[in-house]
């Protein structure tokens, strides 16, 4: 089957390239798929344009209900293909399958959320202070919408884009990662399936040019990303040339901040799944932990001791803890990461090399690493190594960790443990994240905002925000007795 959904049509890239699709665990080719070009991704954004625009689309002026009653249908058919859908993740990004299996349905209740939200806020009436007038501001749909999504949690990401833009009544043309494109292209099915007019979905495949030529589109109306802040900063800059709306989330360098009255063995533990879950290929992964002086030695002996009996192996195997890295490039990166922390004069104290069992020689594996003895000043504590490093610091008092946790161009996510509640509470609310855990690490809720402050990003996903981003607001001021103006004498 081709992988290019333009329209209604199914079709391989208009070059005939194609991409193979790699298995991290072993490198085995799992699949083959289409390759899009400039001329795919205009055809793409035409049918985007024909199914939005007025007198010829349909979608905008579609009931919300109508909006929603899709939503909950593909809601359901993720669920019903659950099994499918988590192996093809696993297969893509070498996760585990119970991971996989969550994604999903954490998915279908992004779905069902915003199929509940498309019509509960339908705009509101403005006190015009006059009789004769009604003032009204009603919300519409922006237009055409690239979503462009990573390879860390390709279904995940997807999904907290396409579900609050088709609410809203846009059209979308979405590039998943070249590197992990096989759930995305299974989701195109599935609103297919459930009902999606023609070319209100469209999917492009390939690699950065793919995506320049979306953002660079004359005819896309918002360009959503997620992933990398280089590529965050190109696009910031491009999309200024036609004044598009931008919504875009670049990671984080996430502070863990323990404090002495914790129960130590909870906190180790939640201190490992923040930030060795995946591999670490999370944005936001808890990879800076900041502990208490009291404990810290205690802290950082359990956690690189625990680190060194984590798991690794096929995801598909039920005895694995983490998987591999994506590729051998980012595995490659992550390396150069941890040769940059022994040159800045970081302890190493667990990892930091790749395994030496024959049974993972042939993927992309690299070990839980934790390093002790470091300082705010180091290219580790402050950049992003998106793979299994886990760097700590140690601080005094509570302004020293709020001055630590806050030490950081990026404003993604952080927790603070302590069994102090008011202490959590000044803590949480002098960091500057965009969610903050107190006493637990990485969940979310599809009706809480996501997203974060100063270099991760602009814009929020999730929650009533993550709706309002795909729509515009409109004024509609109505005098129902028209009077002369009377400006003019002549």
């Amino acid at each position: 089957m081709a992988n290019l959904l333009i329209g209604s049509d199914w079709r391989a890239g208009s070059s005939g390239a194609q991409r193979e699709v790699v298995n991290p665990f072993d490198q085995s080719v799992v699949a083959k798929v289409d390759e899009a070009t400039a001329d795919d991704v205009d055809a793409a954004v035409r049918a985007a344009t024909a199914a939005f625009a007025d007198g010829a689309g349909e979608w905008p002026r579609t009931p919300a209900g109508e909006r929603g009653a899709l939503l909950r249908r593909v809601a359901d058919l993720l669920l019903r293909d659950e099994d499918d859908l988590a192996r093809l993740e696993t297969l893509d990004t070498g996760k585990t399958v119970g991971e996989s299996r969550q994604d999903v349905q954490d998915v279908a209740a992004v779905f069902r959320y915003y199929a509940d939200l498309a019509d509960k806020d339908p705009g509101r009436l403005v006190d015009a202070g006059r009789r004769d007038v009604v003032s009204r501001v009603v919300y519409e749909p922006v237009g055409v919408c690239a979503l462009i999504t990573p390879w860390n949690y390709p279904l995940l990401q997807v999904c907290w884009k396409v579900a609050p833009a088709l609410a809203a009544g846009n059209t979308i043309v979405v590039k998943p990662s070249e590197v992990t494109p096989l759930t995305t292209i299974r989701l195109a099915e599935l609103l297919q399936e459930a009902g999606a007019p023609a070319g209100v979905v469209n999917l492009v495949l390939g690699g950065r040019e793919v995506g320049a030529a979306m953002v660079e589109h004359p005819d896309v109306d918002l360009v959503s990303f997620t992933g990398g802040l280089a590529t965050g900063q190109w696009i910031l800059r491009a999309a200024a040339e036609t004044v598009k709306k931008v919504t875009v989330e670049l990671g984080g360098k996430n502070p863990n901040i323990v404090f002495a009255d914790v129960d130590l063995d909870t906190a180790v533990d939640n201190a490992l799944t923040a930030v060795f879950l995946h591999s670490g290929q999370v944005c936001s992964a808890g990879t800076r932990l900041i502990v208490q002086d009291e404990i810290h030695d205690e802290f950082v002996a359990a956690v690189a001791e625990r680190a060194g009996r984590i798991r690794l192996g096929n995801g598909f195997d039920p005895a694995t803890e983490s998987g591999p890295l994506v590729s051998a490039e980012h595995r490659a990166s992550v390396e150069e990461y941890v040769a940059t922390g022994l040159r800045e004069g970081a302890r190493l104290v667990a990892g930091g090399r790749r395994p030496e069992e024959p049974a993972l020689a042939g993927g992309f594996f690299y070990l839980p690493t934790v390093f002790a003895d470091c300082r705010r000043d180091m290219h580790v504590v402050q950049e992003e190594s998106f793979g299994p490093v886990l760097t700590v610091e140690r601080f005094a008092t509570e302004q020293e960790a709020i001055a630590l946790g806050n030490d950081t161009d990026y404003g993604l996510a952080g927790a603070v443990w302590t069994a102090d509640t008011a202490r959590a509470e000044r803590v949480a609310r002098a960091l500057r994240h965009g969610t903050v855990w107190i006493n637990d690490f990485g969940p979310y809720l599809p009706q809480a905002e996501w997203g974060g402050f100063g270099r991760s990003g602009n814009g929020r996903e999730l929650g009533p925000s993550g709706l309002a981003e795909y729509r515009e607001a409109k004024h509609i001021w109505h005098n129902t007795a028209p009077q002369p103006a009377r400006w003019f004498t002549g």
